[in-house]
């Protein structure tokens, strides 16, 4: 596999985000999945993006793909222009939730 570098900004910016462990965000699709009916086949809870962020969490950086990277970017955008929305909303902490940031941390 050919390697793909994650610069440190994006590193520090999606470690900084996404606040919840591969475990806890399994943990959060797999019993709620985000609001929606819990999945039969726990590798499929969840929407498809969260599926795919757990794949990235699970992955140790250097074993990266540019649709890794790819992830990481849209997971990172679309996490802060949700917590540049203000006020509290289950809605939206389910969402945020299944972009792995817990809103209580």
């Amino acid at each position: 596999m050919a390697e793909t570098a994650v610069d440190d900004a994006l590193w520090d910016d999606f470690h900084g985000l996404v606040t919840m462990t591969a475990p806890e965000l399994r943990e959060w699709l797999t019993t709620t999945a985000g609001g929606q009916d819990v999945e039969a086949l726990p590798d499929h809870a969840g929407p498809e993006r969260s599926r795919a962020l757990l794949e990235v969490l699970d992955r140790p950086r250097e074993e990266l793909s540019d649709d890794d990277v790819v992830v990481m970017r849209s997971v990172v955008e679309e996490i802060r222009s949700l917590l540049e929305g203000g006020a509290a909303d289950p809605d939206r902490e389910a969402t945020l939730r299944s972009l792995g940031h817990d809103p209580s941390r």
